[in-house]
């Protein structure tokens, strides 16, 4: 995220240099949160960011070395869509598509891009498995950035230390990032971004173990998350989420700092929230923030709706090829259609703030099932013919109460976990 220097608080800064110009406050800092975190645009943009695990299915419980993994994607072709490719903590891949105009376009992008990764993999004798948690390794970091050797850092200080852990390296997910719209409609659409959560999850529940083990819980993944501290992972929301920008401003001034760059990310190891280091409460790294400081601090906070002048909506499970793009259709048709916008809104509302309940029981709790079978049906009546298959075969499943955990999970009782990792992570479709 960049800031302009022309916001309401620009007087406040050195314009010749804003991202080094000390912040003169909170207020001074809420005032380019809340003016930098949404743009007022036209609705329509669609972009997709994708990670899977990286294993060997010769031996699914090794966990491949990070000069194994860039090996592979130096080599790599050129992908046709321009997706950009990176390396999780864990060793996961992640595919990030650049926006294009339409989620059937972004969807069939990534699905190119996807194709080229996976055989590139392959072809080095690994496998990606799309899976929203890691179901058979322990937790360990091997990605060696700086950045992520600070966050482990303060993870393991903190009251998340385990959760944070698990977070960093053995989790996945499907991003969907849309527009945020005209300005008159960011309070309504990030009220139905949040609403949507509960309900998403209990569809596309992925992550049914952790560590060898069964869980209870259809996503895991959102488990984990929820074990989290609330000031840095709990959803943004307000009390009327009548003003998204005030919202997150204050939402991120009582997050605790987690790292300073000095001039390399260095982890901060007591609760400081952002507002008192604005204030000069408390000083770190000898110093009041910047700018600077200010941007980074934001990319530490990972609510599950989080406003970086577009919205990234960040609580879906990955997923395979089977069922990724008639979620993500679903998705993003519930908040960019207006008329199924307001279906959904009234669908979901008995479920809005259910987020723990569809991690643990997804479409086995009545309520959830309820609103999930009323909005895929929604949204399986606007399909393009090119998924119109996709969301039939996502509504039955729906309709029967399954999600992807049940097909994972099947898997492992019939075979054993090691051998349903394998088979994954031969599959060219994610299982």
């Amino acid at each position: 995220m960049t800031f302009a220097a022309t916001t309401r608080a620009a007087s406040q800064l050195d314009t010749a240099r804003p991202g080094e110009a000390e912040l003169a406050d909170s207020s001074a800092a809420a005032l380019l949160i809340a003016d930098g975190c949404l743009v007022d645009a036209p609705l329509g943009r669609v972009g997709l960011e994708m990670e899977a695990h990286c294993h060997d299915p010769a031996d699914p419980n090794r966990r491949p070395s990070w000069d194994e993994i860039r090996a592979v994607i130096d080599a790599m072709p050129a992908l046709p869509c321009r997706s950009a490719v990176t390396v999780e903590p864990g060793g996961a891949v992640e595919l990030s598509g650049p926006p294009v105009d339409g989620v059937l376009a972004a969807i069939e992008a990534m699905g190119r891009d996807q194709a080229v990764l996976r055989a590139a993999f392959a072809d080095a004798g690994l496998g990606l498995v799309f899976l929203g948690a890691d179901p058979l390794r322990p937790p360990r970091r091997i990605n060696p950035g700086n950045r992520y050797l600070a966050m482990e850092q303060f993870f393991a200080t903190s009251r998340s230390g385990e959760a944070g852990a698990s977070m960093m390296t053995s989790t996945a997910s499907i991003q969907v990032n849309l527009d945020a719209g005209p300005q008159d409609g960011w309070a309504a659409r990030v009220r139905l971004a949040h609403a949507l959560g509960p309900t998403m999850i209990a569809i596309a529940a992925n992550s049914p173990m952790l560590g060898g083990e069964f869980t209870g819980w259809v996503s895991t993944r959102q488990r984990v998350w929820g074990q989290m501290d609330s000031a840095r992972c709990g959803p943004v929301l307000g009390a009327s989420g009548d003003d998204p920008g005030t919202d997150w401003a204050r939402y991120a001034l009582k997050a605790p700092v987690m790292l300073v760059n000095n001039p390399e990310a260095v982890a901060v190891t007591q609760w400081v929230p952002f507002a008192d280091w604005a204030d000069g409460r408390v000083l770190l790294g000898g110093r009041k923030p910047t700018v600077s400081d200010l941007e980074y601090h934001l990319t530490t906070l990972f609510p599950p709706v989080r406003p970086r002048q577009w919205l990234e909506i960040r609580y879906l499970d990955s997923l395979p090829d089977s069922c990724w793009p008639a979620v993500v259709f679903t998705l993003v048709c519930l908040l960019d259609d207006p008329v199924a916008a307001d279906v959904a809104a009234e669908a979901v509302e008995p479920v809005a703030t259910a987020w723990d309940v569809a991690a643990r029981l997804g479409l086995g709790d009545r309520r959830l099932h309820a609103a999930a079978t009323r909005c895929v049906a929604t949204a399986a009546e606007k399909a393009p013919a090119g998924l119109t298959e996709a969301m039939q075969r996502l509504l039955r499943r729906v309709e029967l109460g399954r999600c992807p955990a049940d097909d994972f999970s099947e898997q492992v009782i019939e075979h054993g976990i090691a051998a349903a990792v394998s088979r994954a992570a031969r599959s060219q479709g994610g299982l």
